[in-house]
C-alpha cells in the first residue's frame, strides 16, 4: 500500500519512498486534474539515468531543490514531460509522472490530446503533461500555488507494482518505476536498446 507523505517530509525520504507516495494522489494544471498512476524515482547525481547526473546545469537547477516544485523538460525535441522535485536544497532528485487518470477537465484535456479514448489521454509521461497543458514554462512552478495544485491520496490507492524505468541507458535495471495494479492508463514496458545494467 501507499501511504500519502506531506509535501514538507519529502526532502527527509528516500525518492523511491516519495515516488511510492505519488501514486494515488492528484496534481490539477488550470481546470484539468489527473489522478497519478505510475511514476519513475530518479536520484540525482548518484544516478547515471538522471538529468541532474553531472551536476546543476541551467536546465537542471530546478532539481537541486527546494521541493515542492516542477521541473519540466522536453523529451526527445517533441513532448514535454513533468517531474516533481522531491530532494532538499543541494540534492537533486525527482519524480518522473508516468501516467494518470483524467477525473477532472476532461474536455480540455481532450482538446488537448486529440481524439484518443480516455485511458489513453494521460498514458505515458509526454501524454500527462499535454493533457494537463504543462510545458517548459511551467518548469520550477510551486506545486502549492496556482494555477497548479497538488492533493495527497486521501485514501490508499491499491496494490503497487514495481519494476525497471522505461527507456533509460544508465542503470536500466534499477527498479525504480511504480504503478498501480490494473490501471489501464499504465503505459507499456520499454527496455532501451542501449540500456546498461546496475
Amino acid at each position: 500500500m501507499s501511504n500519502p507523505l506531506p509535501l514538507d517530509a519529502w526532502a527527509s525520504r528516500p525518492v523511491t519512498e516519495v515516488a511510492v507516495s505519488l501514486l494515488g494522489s492528484t496534481l490539477r494544471h488550470g481546470l484539468t486534474t489527473v489522478r497519478i498512476t505510475e511514476v519513475e524515482a530518479y536520484e540525482g547525481e548518484s544516478d547515471p539515468a538522471s538529468h541532474a547526473h553531472r551536476g546543476p546545469t541551467r536546465r537542471t537547477q530546478v532539481m537541486f531543490g527546494p521541493p515542492g516544485r516542477l521541473y519540466v523538460y522536453r523529451s526527445h525535441g517533441l513532448h514535454w514531460c513533468a517531474n516533481i522535485v522531491c530532494g532538499p536544497q543541494g540534492r537533486a532528485s525527482a519524480v518522473l509522472l508516468r501516467g494518470g487518470d483524467v477525473i477532472a477537465g476532461e474536455t480540455e484535456a481532450r482538446t488537448r490530446r486529440g481524439g484518443v479514448p480516455y485511458e489513453r489521454l494521460a498514458r505515458g509521461p509526454g501524454n500527462l503533461a499535454s493533457a494537463l497543458g504543462l510545458t517548459g514554462a511551467d518548469s520550477g512552478a510551486l506545486l502549492s500555488r496556482a494555477p497548479l495544485h497538488w492533493r495527497p491520496a486521501s485514501d490508499p490507492p491499491g496494490e503497487v507494482c514495481r519494476g525497471p524505468r522505461v527507456g533509460v541507458s544508465g542503470a536500466a535495471d534499477r527498479e525504480w518505476r511504480f504503478w498501480l495494479a490494473g490501471e489501464p492508463s499504465v503505459s507499456a514496458y520499454r527496455r532501451s536498446a542501449r540500456a546498461q545494467p546496475g
